[in-house]
């Protein structure tokens, strides 16, 4: 990966209190790579350049406020590294793996870990559905990847029983959990939490849902098979 050739969006003020003085070099070196290499690449479009902070990075980063200390953390469909990249950045504690199946994101991914010397990532090239490790990440997290029912149906089967998916959502969230009721309780999932996050030090909030198993201890468990019926008791 080449090194930017046209100057980075200014950093805000507001990027100082998220990161922190400790990890705002690393944030600001990935949006001078967002800004050039992420926008070579077709990974993001020219006019999000200069709204990078506002719209992305600090947006991304403020759902580190609801994840654990220590937490392994998957991001699906994770694109340009949004939200997973940010959150590793942020938080040098999470262990991120980035999923997303097209090779031209993977390569970038690939490059801006090592580039920001990131050794709390892993890149894994595939869908959600092809992650080996069943029920194994403390959060699965992802932004703008689908509709709820199909977001719940792909992530919930990553999640550990004590876990959760908190993902990045519109604000059309609360409707979307209302059309999901269904899909919710066939998957075993408890009472969604809707989450706004960055009201006061951001521009922009952050709109997330958090969706946790309404029964740990069964999370994993086939559900038992119907009886055949010739098994069942006559009248």
């Amino acid at each position: 990966m080449t090194g930017p050739t046209e100057p980075a969006p200014p950093t805000p003020e507001a990027a100082r209190g998220v990161f922190g003085s400790a990890r705002l070099p690393l944030a600001e070196q990935y949006a001078a790579l967002l800004a050039h290499e992420g926008v070579v690449r077709g990974l993001i479009g020219p006019r999000e350049a200069p709204r990078l902070w506002d719209r992305h990075l600090l947006n991304c980063a403020v759902l580190a406020e609801v994840i654990p200390a220590n937490a392994s953390v998957c991001d699906i469909g994770s694109g340009a590294g949004l939200p997973g990249l940010v959150l590793a950045i942020a938080r040098p504690d999470l262990r991120v793996t980035l999923v997303e199946p097209l090779l031209r994101r993977t390569a970038f991914l690939d490059e801006a870990v090592e580039q920001l010397g990131l050794d709390n990532v892993t890149v894994t090239r595939g869908r959600a559905e092809d992650v080996s490790e069943r029920h194994c990440f403390d959060v699965v997290t992802s932004r703008a990847v689908a509709p709820l029912e199909r977001l719940l149906r792909w992530s919930m089967p990553l999640v550990s029983p004590h876990g959760a998916l908190v993902a990045m959502k519109g604000s059309s969230v609360a409707a979307e959990v209302v059309e999901s009721g269904t899909t919710l309780r066939k998957l075993g999932c408890a009472e969604p939490e809707i989450l706004v996050l960055g009201e006061d030090s951001l521009i922009h909030s952050t709109h997330a849902l958090r969706v946790a198993w309404a029964d740990p201890s069964r999370v994993g468990l086939r559900p038992p098979r119907p009886p055949r019926p010739s098994q069942r008791r006559r009248r």
